[in-house]
């Protein structure tokens, strides 16, 4: 993705000939930063900040390891190293921001008025309440003085993303919350997603900032016109339509009948789970076996129960019973990060015998554990949980159906 961007014109005549400073945040920081400090670019300083080092990273990038899904005292000193880069590129400098999901918890600098610890409970909050990433990012953008605009309005240069979208519909101001690109939402936006998303168990003080925001005390985002705005530049480098290209060029390798829909792949993932499946099933009638059906998105859980589990898995398991009707199937969705939810791995797989072997080893149904969100529960004993490891990138959720 980084080569085909700086095959890029409009992007090879920012970059060519300026000296360049680097600020690389995202689950594929690492990588994205290998592969961008190449010999003709006058790389003059930068740091990387993500959860895992890539073993290529050129000597000359400070790395910082991060705290991802939540911030920490890590991803604070990382949001403070990203604003002194920023205040040091000069008029005819450029500072490169390599984006990609996970940005917003790996790089934190709260606004005056709130701890880090505000910043956590308000998102912990939120998430369990089933709160999107885009009611998210509004919130951490207003709440954030690196995000939403705010760390390119802290340069006086030439700023440009290149972004890895992790958000459906590639939205720039959702990736990572925005750092590098004007801000359209406002203090109402994100005093309304605090409302709907956890209401008044968030901290009073985060509720007093956003309604000083809202009545005009405190300043919002900077917004498209802006003056801190003119020179940044933004592009978006890869998506999850990548990664569908790449699982349909691997299927027809593998001799299946490769089918794609392209619609995102939203909801609560225990109910959109089997809406998906009759959606396939429709796709499916008129293709010849072997087939695949590949699909994408990110789909969202409200927390009820107390157990350990992830959107992938309770979509894979919101399944498990359908797919039992289907001889010789089988169907995954995963994480392309590798990492869903609280529990540590990709996603789940399900096929045409997962009920009757979590009948022999004694599970209870489906759906007791989905009640409990306790997904991973069902899935490991089974060994159908998808364990990949970190991938060094992130492009949303990849959901797979293969039928013999």
């Amino acid at each position: 993705m980084i080569a085909r961007a700086l095959r890029n014109p409009a992007i090879a005549e920012v970059l060519t000939g300026r000296p360049l400073h680097i600020v690389a945040v995202g689950k594929a920081a690492a990588a994205m930063a290998a592969a961008f400090a190449l010999p003709h670019l006058a790389i003059r300083s930068g740091i990387v900040i993500g959860t895992h080092r890539h073993q290529e990273l050129p000597a000359h990038l400070e790395w910082i390891e991060s705290s991802h899904p939540f911030p920490d005292g890590r991803s604070e000193l990382a949001g403070r190293k990203a604003l002194a880069i920023a205040h040091g590129v000069h008029s005819g400098e450029v500072l490169v921001i390599l984006l990609s999901g996970g940005a917003s918890a790996l790089m934190a600098a709260p606004i005056d008025g709130l701890t880090l610890q505000d910043k956590i409970d308000t998102t912990r909050k939120m998430m369990a309440a089933g709160a999107d990433i885009h009611a998210l990012n509004t919130v951490r953008r207003h709440l954030s003085n690196v995000k939403g605009g705010r760390l390119a309005a802290a340069c006086v240069g030439t700023t440009i993303t290149l972004a890895i979208s992790d958000v459906v519909g590639d939205d720039l101001h959702a990736i990572g919350s925005g750092p590098g690109v004007p801000d359209r939402s406002t203090w109402a936006d994100a005093a309304a997603a605090l409302k709907r998303f956890g209401g008044d168990a968030h901290a009073s003080t985060v509720r007093a900032l956003v309604e000083r925001g809202v009545e005009g005390v405190v300043p919002d985002t900077p917004k498209p016109g802006d003056a801190s705005m003119a020179r940044a530049h933004a592009r978006v480098i890869g998506s999850r339509n990548d990664a569908m290209e790449g699982a349909r060029l691997k299927a027809i390798e593998r001799g299946y009948h490769a089918v794609v829909m392209p619609d995102p792949v939203t909801g609560e993932a225990r109910v959109a789970g089997p809406e998906w499946l009759s959606r396939a099933r429709e796709r499916l009638a008129n293709v010849r076996r072997p087939s695949c059906v590949i699909s994408s998105g990110e789909t969202t859980v409200t927390v009820t129960g107390s157990g350990v589990g992830g959107r992938n898995l309770e979509f894979a398991l919101s399944i498990a019973e359908a797919i039992r009707q289907w001889p010789s199937a089988a169907m995954a969705s995963a994480g392309t990060d590798g990492i869903d939810g609280s529990a540590g791995v990709a996603g789940g797989m399900v096929d045409s015998t997962t009920m009757d072997r979590a009948a022999r080893a004694g599970l209870e149904p489906p759906g007791n554990f989905l009640a409990a969100n306790n997904s991973l529960a069902f899935f490991s004993p089974l060994d159908d949980a998808i364990r990949l490891g970190r991938t060094d990138t992130n492009v949303g959720d990849l959901q797979v159906l293969l039928i013999d």
